[in-house]
């Protein structure tokens, strides 16, 4: 059923469809990106399709590669039982999609992530904040030219953090002094 969607697809975006293959029984399309919004409407509303669950959204960073960045999509239709893999490939120069959100309110939490740890915006995200990371991180960790002994920035607590171990001995303190007192 999923060659038959990526048919339907290439049919009717062919400007946007960039390149197809399946590989291991999953279907993919590489698309443009000023048509990924428009190619979800359709892979959600369409009757014989009905992509309604986009189970996740993750990004690839190939570094020595153009384009360097590729936003995956994969989706899954729970009435027609079938997936499909979408992959949008994105410049250095400018890593920005529009978002999903407005299509499956999934994408809210998959998209922050890939803005945390890749950079890559989601023009007309309701909340593109860091999800993973502490606001006052530097940098997104996933990129491969990240470096790993980065310093960042220190992170003020917010309230007093507990010390297990302190609190360890208070308590077997307390509880030594209630058995000394029952002895007696």
């Amino acid at each position: 059923m999923s060659k038959k969607v990526v048919t339907a697809v290439k049919k009717k975006f062919k400007a946007a469809v960039l390149d197809t293959h399946s590989r291991l029984g999953d279907e993919t399309i590489i698309l443009d990106r000023s048509a990924l919004h428009e190619v979800c409407e359709f892979l959600k509303h369409q009757p014989k399709m009905e992509f309604n669950m986009l189970m996740d959204v993750t990004a690839v960073d190939y570094l020595n590669r153009e384009p360097r960045f590729e936003v995956v999509y994969h989706l899954y239709s729970l009435t027609q039982k079938h997936r499909l893999r979408l992959r949008v490939p994105l410049e250095e120069s400018d890593p920005v999609v529009p978002t999903l959100t407005d299509v499956w309110r999934a994408a809210n939490w998959g998209e922050r992530e890939v803005w945390d740890m890749y950079g890559i915006r989601f023009e007309g995200h309701p909340d593109l904040r860091r999800i993973l990371l502490y606001a006052e991180f530097e940098g997104h960790p996933l990129r491969k030219d990240y470096p790993i002994q980065r310093s960042q920035p220190r992170m003020d607590l917010r309230r007093k953090e507990r010390d297990s171990v302190e609190e360890y001995r208070t308590m077997h303190r307390d509880r030594a002094a209630d058995s000394d007192r029952s002895a007696t």
